[in-house]
């Protein structure tokens, strides 16, 4: 993890582990691996690497990305059929 270099202050890992945890938490069930947590984490850090405070950013930043990259929409509407 020391590729980052970043050094995050307490209050501010609990900012994000709380960013996490709603993130998480709008996902579908099914959605909730380790994987899909591990890769919103990684675009939390990566935008509080930047300086970004606010909760409401940063978790609309990590799931618009995970969003994208998954092709989330295709993932539900296969979900649906299989039910």
């Amino acid at each position: 993890m020391g590729a980052i270099g970043a050094v995050f202050q307490p209050e501010l890992i609990e900012l994000m582990k709380a960013v996490l945890d709603d993130a998480a938490a709008m996902l579908p069930e099914a959605k909730r691996t380790s994987t899909m947590k591990a890769e919103i984490a990684s675009h939390i850090l990566a935008c509080a690497a930047k300086g970004e405070r606010n909760p409401t950013a940063l978790k609309i930043a990590a799931l618009s990305a995970v969003v994208e990259c998954t092709h989330y929409s295709h993932d539900i509407s296969l979900e649906r059929r299989a039910v």
